[in-house]
């Protein structure tokens, strides 16, 4: 099936008229993890509501998967992957680097995606003619860098921490120690600049499928590729990798490997 692309600006406006408003409001945050921390916010909750009801009223016979409010039709071939604050970190200490997720599985592969900051006013999407940029500057098709080899790549995670044994925790430095430049930080963000061409890996262990599957479309409809560490097929979630080129990600899976 198609989705359009007017279709999925309309989920990104919907959902920004509830996160907008409640950024950097000082507005109330819950811990949904127990001995740990893992927030959640009303502007969380009530973005995926209103995502939820536009697919539900576009699309009745479609599966769902948010991560605030559950799975719903789950025998559908169909299935919509909502993160309505993919880095609620982010949001909660006021730094717009977050972004709404919405993606779109057909038989568990990812079809469609966007990713929305409405911040900055910014648009990444894929429908399966190719990856767009709508915001600042205007719009242009997107179009990961051409870079092939480990020492000429911009590497990101979210935080090393997240390598969080001795082994993974090695795996990781040999990889930041291969490249020419790492950051920290950004969460979609990231990987949405791998498909914008800026960046050219980006690695984050422990990805649920909501962080994922709607970057998936976006960097393999700009020519990157997304798969776990070990190349399985990345829409389940897990430890994942992106990059610009199959050359780079392979050689990137080389040194996680080794």
């Amino acid at each position: 099936m198609t989705v359009s692309a007017d279709f999925l600006r309309t989920i990104a406006r919907a959902a920004a008229k509830e996160t907008l408003p409640r950024f950097r409001s000082q507005g109330a945050v819950s811990n949904k993890l127990a001995g740990g921390f893992d927030p959640v916010t009303e502007a969380d909750q009530e973005a995926e509501r209103v995502i939820r009801a536009l697919i539900r009223s576009q699309y009745p016979d479609h599966g769902i998967l948010g991560e605030e409010h559950g799975v719903e039709n789950a025998d559908s071939r169909h299935r919509w992957i909502i993160d309505p604050i993919d880095g609620t970190r982010a949001f909660i200490s006021g730094i717009p680097v977050w972004g709404t997720l919405v993606g779109l599985t057909v038989d568990g592969r990812a079809a469609a995606g966007l990713m929305s900051q409405p911040f900055i006013g910014e648009l990444f999407y894929a429908t399966g003619s190719g990856a767009f940029y709508e915001g600042p500057g205007g719009e242009r098709k997107l179009s990961t860098r051409k870079t092939t080899k480990l020492a000429d790549a911009i590497l990101f995670t979210t935080t090393p921490a997240l390598f969080n044994t001795a082994p993974m925790r090695a795996k990781y430095d040999r990889l930041e120690g291969s490249v020419q430049l790492s950051r920290y930080g950004t969460d979609c963000y990231a990987f949405a600049m791998v498909a914008a061409g800026q960046v050219d890996i980006v690695t984050d262990p422990g990805l649920k499928s909501y962080d994922i599957a709607a970057l998936i479309p976006i960097i393999e409809q700009a020519g990157g590729v997304v798969t776990t560490f070990d190349g399985g097929p990345a829409e389940g979630g897990g430890d994942i990798i992106a990059a610009a080129t199959p050359e780079l990600h392979a050689a990137a899976r080389a040194v996680l490997a080794g």
